[in-house]
């Protein structure tokens, strides 16, 4: 699995001037890597994460997943791709409160069309592969934080994607459980060989330095992309 983004632009109006929130990016993530997106707000971030995972185009530029341009997607193809090709996971969880672990794992799947039993055994199998086996039938009220967080990337896992996107997901965690977490997106990232890759937005350069690459932005552009080497 390779991501290409080749002189990537795009601009907002925000009154009477535009704001370049990205400017002419140029970057690769390949599979098998745990990647770090580090920047303070403003410096184009969240935007980087809006293209990566198709949720909104560029002014310009291309960006090439497995060489598929996906920038000239029409809104169904676009929509096609974040459900079957990239998962997200997100700062404050979203979890579907009146369901069971196992059943907001199966949500995609679900839509998806799969069949509930079907549904059901793959999202016991990854809910195993967080660790929470044993808390299949247990809705949310009843997990702890990090708990909630691990049925979250079991979610994104659910439908077998190549990319990763985990936005700020030990923000709301203590330092240990944090820690659990991110071994789990690292696991996610290594045990696939080069079939996916994980994209980690954080404001925190701890966590940052576990990944295998740091990539740090400034005012819409890529000010630092080095290797982490201190893993978990």
């Amino acid at each position: 699995m390779t991501v290409h983004l080749n002189d990537v632009v795009k601009e907002y109006s925000t009154g009477e001037l535009p704001v370049r929130a990205l400017d002419g990016v140029n970057l690769t993530i390949s599979g098998g890597q745990f990647v770090s997106l580090v920047a303070p707000s403003g410096a184009g971030k969240s935007t980087l994460l809006h293209m990566l995972g198709a949720l909104d185009v560029p002014d310009s530029g291309s960006i090439l997943f497995d060489g598929v341009d996906i920038t000239g997607l029409s809104d169904n193809q676009q929509s096609d791709f974040r459900r079957h090709r990239v998962g997200f996971v997100f700062q404050f969880f979203n979890l579907l409160p009146t369901m069971s672990a196992w059943e907001n794992v199966a949500v995609p799947k679900l839509l998806d069309g799969t069949p509930m039993s079907k549904a059901k055994v793959d999202a016991l199998r990854l809910l195993d592969l967080v660790g929470l086996a044993d808390r299949a039938e247990h809705r949310p009220a009843q997990l702890s934080g990090g708990q909630i967080q691990r049925v979250a990337i079991a979610r994104a896992l659910v439908m077998n994607p190549a990319l990763i996107i985990a936005d700020e997901p030990t923000g709301n965690l203590d330092s240990k459980t944090s820690h659990s977490v991110l071994e789990i997106l690292a696991d996610i990232a290594h045990d696939s060989g080069e079939t996916r890759a994980v994209v980690m937005a954080t404001h925190d350069m701890e966590a940052a330095r576990t990944t295998d690459r740091v990539i740090s932005m400034l005012d819409g552009r890529i000010d630092t992309d080095v290797l982490s080497g201190t893993g978990l």
